[in-house]
């Protein structure tokens, strides 16, 4: 992947930072999968990231947990990964296409799900020593998020965890993996973060 700098604010102790690239490649101190609630491996990130830490060695440590409902977040070793930890959040689905009311409602509940994985993930770090941490796009893929929706949600939540717990956390990374998803962030990242 073609090498794009950085970009990276500032904000009460901790770097906030956005890149174009691999969550898997991340030298940081944890990476964040964007799971299933039975922490079985699954496609996108989730398969990249079991293919990159070690499909049968992740596979086990996450049979001993056993289930992570949505809106949570649970903790592995990293295993092969440069990261020492990878921690595990459910995303919710988001309802795609036309929307009814109940479509409106649940999305709307899919936002506060979504704010509270990255909330818990970021507080399950900083209870395990976490100075540095990756977050992919969380919910994007499969699940459909809209990722300047998501973004929004993404940066947000980081915002609020940041102001209440500052300079728990040396650098909070999101890592995005293509050309469209890294503007996003990089404007959003401007305008959350002023």
């Amino acid at each position: 992947m073609e090498r794009v700098k950085p970009t990276e604010v500032s904000f009460n102790g901790t770097k906030v930072v956005v890149v174009l690239g691999d969550i898997v490649e991340q030298e940081v101190d944890a990476v964040v999968n964007a799971a299933n609630e039975r922490l079985k491996g699954g496609s996108g990130v989730d398969w990249a990231i079991h293919n990159a830490a070690g499909w049968d060695q992740l596979q086990a440590a996450c049979r001993e947990i056993g289930f992570c409902r949505t809106d949570d977040a649970v903790i592995t070793p990293g295993f092969n990964l440069r990261a020492r930890f990878i921690i595990h959040t459910v995303g919710p689905v988001y309802a795609a296409g036309p929307v009814n009311e109940a479509g409106k409602k649940y999305n709307e509940e899919a936002r506060e799900l979504l704010a509270s994985c990255y909330r818990r993930s970021l507080e399950i770090a900083a209870q395990n020593g976490v100075r540095t941490i990756a977050f992919p796009a969380i919910s994007t893929g499969m699940f459909e998020y809209p990722a300047d929706r998501a973004t929004d949600v993404a940066m947000n939540a980081v915002k609020n965890f940041v102001l209440e717990n500052p300079g728990v956390f040396d650098e909070i990374r999101f890592v995005m993996f293509n050309d469209d998803y890294h503007a996003i962030a990089k404007r959003r990242l401007t305008e959350h973060f002023k």
